[in-house]
């Protein structure tokens, strides 16, 4: 079991993958609050959101137009879940590879504590408060030591 820094850590590592990774692809995220999340951790080249009234096929012919490949992030919710899917199979469809790879990164490493990408920006803000009194206790110590 990850104690809140080695999360912490662990997802700061994943949004920098992120970021380097949304220079040659897109991330797909549902609405425009997920952007307005992703955009607040750093992660501002290339988000796009699918709920902009076209069907996700319609969706995903737009993103084979430029790109070869895409990250679906969708929130980890069921209705997220089967958006996913039909992502996946409709960029597929359309010759884009689909990576859900960081969306399952993020399931793990939230621990069900949340269950969508907007609530991400206040879950990273609890996990540094969590770890600063962690931080003193090892300053005391080292101090006394």
């Amino acid at each position: 079991m990850l104690t809140a820094e080695e999360r912490l850590e662990e997802l700061e590592r994943v949004f920098q993958q992120l970021e380097d990774e949304s220079e040659e692809r897109p991330i797909v995220v549902e609405g425009l609050r997920d952007v307005a999340a992703l955009k607040r951790l750093g992660i501002t080249k290339n988000v796009l959101a699918i709920n902009r009234g076209v069907s996700v096929f319609s969706f995903a012919e737009q993103i084979s137009r430029k790109w070869k490949g895409a990250i679906i992030l969708t929130d980890w919710d069921r209705r997220g879940g089967q958006l996913a899917r039909m992502l996946k199979e409709a960029l597929s469809a359309n010759g884009v590879a689909a990576n859900g790879h960081f969306r399952t990164q993020l399931v793990i490493l939230s621990k069900k504590e949340i269950k969508d990408i907007e609530s991400l920006p206040k879950f990273i803000e609890n996990l540094r408060i969590h770890q600063r009194p962690q931080i003193r206790r090892e300053i005391r110590t080292s101090r006394q030591g």
